[in-house]
């Protein structure tokens, strides 16, 4: 089985090249983030026709999350209060979290929030939200023991997963003590890095800044993940970062990553 994720930046506006894409690479499950458009107006059509079943979760020019499949996919359900019902509203005012089970595995598409800047309100709103998530994931791992965890999470966890000019690090916005202790709060729940198994080796990034000619430079961030649960951590056979798409014209500024087991 292959999923991949993939933070869009707009999924009409780069329709072509998720296409394209999914014809050169077609993997089972495809996981997007950062739609930016409300459900209506998704371009079902496009990805159907391409033989995928789509789940979709989003809002108009903000975040959204959707999943491409090319099995039916069971147990669906979108935001926290999909599994955690009694969760104030506000949590999910930002579409940010959808989940289907494949075959028995439970895949859980996530766009983080970025938190714009630390200590600001979006930050603290970054923590809370990832304080949930950490309930939320307690909750499911009750009734599912494979799940592969994916998406934009915002946090590069160690510092060979940025660039060596970033200058302070740990003060930095998606490297903070905080946002690393919150995603290390999330991985002790029994969840193991799947790029990790195959590399320890930093230099391997997924999203790069528009300016300053970062990807030219490779000036990256490792921000985008899969974590699995056990089980599916010892099956997994590889975890890689697709750089063709940031190549193109006006791309993402993501890659995409897959893994298989």
């Amino acid at each position: 089985m292959k999923i991949a994720s993939w933070n869009v930046n707009s999924v009409r506006s780069r329709l072509e090249h998720v296409t394209n894409w999914l014809q050169q690479n077609p993997v089972d499950v495809l996981c997007l983030q950062e739609t930016k458009v409300v459900d209506a107006d998704f371009p079902r059509s496009d990805l159907e026709a391409l033989g995928y079943h789509t789940y979709i979760y989003g809002q108009k020019s903000y975040n959204g999350v959707a999943l491409l499949s090319q099995k039916p996919l069971e147990q669906v359900t979108t935001g926290f209060a999909g599994i955690l019902p009694d969760i104030e509203p506000e949590w999910d005012e930002q579409k940010r979290i959808i989940t289907g089970v494949i075959d028995g595995v439970r895949i859980l598409n996530l766009y983080v929030p970025n938190g714009s800047e630390v200590d600001s309100e979006k930050y603290k709103y970054k923590l809370g939200w990832l304080n949930w998530l950490h309930k939320y994931l307690k909750t499911l791992l009750q009734t599912t023991p494979d799940i592969c965890m994916c998406g934009d999470f915002n946090i590069a966890l160690e510092d060979k997963d940025i660039h060596e000019n970033v200058s302070s690090i740990k003060n930095h916005i998606m490297s903070s003590d905080a946002e690393r202790q919150a995603l290390n709060q999330l991985l002790a729940l029994g969840f193991a890095d799947a790029f990790r198994k195959f590399t320890e080796k930093g230099g391997h990034y997924s999203w790069w800044d528009y300016r300053t000619m970062s990807f030219s430079r490779n000036r990256g961030w490792r921000i985008d993940h899969h974590y699995l649960t056990p089980e599916l951590y010892k099956k997994a056979v590889s975890c890689a970062i697709d750089l063709e798409p940031r190549k193109l014209v006006k791309p993402s500024d993501h890659a995409p990553v897959i893994v298989e087991f």
